[in-house]
């Protein structure tokens, strides 16, 4: 019986959300007043040609203002370190590429794990530092690896370096 009202009352619903006046339709044409709105085919068409051009011109840009680069190594292994000391190396990284390497954002996957990025855009040719400082919490022991995500202009956007130790007990 419940289910009945159910059914009555959201046909009623859709009968009323569509009560709204039918466009024409000629025979064979299919319209989506709900898609469209108001909008002619035309201004729908002229939409779309103008979101394509937008998006070929973001794409060009972006293809302009992309570089490459590298880095002296992917991995820093610091061997045994002792529980709750600061731990620091570097990684050089080289902008390979022919535009300035611009590093918008260092990150860890640990709060154990601090990296610093290099303040200023990288010129072609040049290197510069992405300093890391590893701090093993009391109680974080044995094997460790941490990651840290290097967000650059370059494709792919992402690039990541690892961190390695041997954590013993104070």
């Amino acid at each position: 019986m419940k289910f009945n009202h159910f059914l009555i009352i959201g046909t009623v619903l859709i009968s009323i959300t569509n009560c709204k006046e039918k466009p024409e339709v000629k025979t064979g044409e299919i319209v989506s007043t709900i898609a469209s709105g108001s909008q002619t085919d035309e201004e729908i068409k002229e939409e779309q040609k103008q979101i394509a051009i937008d998006e070929a011109k973001r794409i060009e840009d972006k293809k302009r203002n992309v570089t490459t680069l590298s880095f002296n190594r992917l991995e820093h292994d610091f061997g045994k370190v002792i529980e709750d000391t600061d731990n620091f190396t570097e990684f050089m990284v080289t902008n390979t590429g022919d535009k300035p390497l611009i590093i918008s954002n260092v990150k860890a996957s640990c709060g154990c794990t601090t990296p610093e990025k290099p303040e200023g855009p990288i010129a072609p040719g040049k290197s510069d530092k992405i300093k890391v400082k590893f701090h093993p919490n009391p109680g974080q022991l044995n094997e460790i690896q941490k990651t840290v995500t290097i967000t650059a202009n370059t494709d792919p956007v992402i690039s990541t370096v690892t961190i390695k130790a041997f954590v013993v007990k104070k």
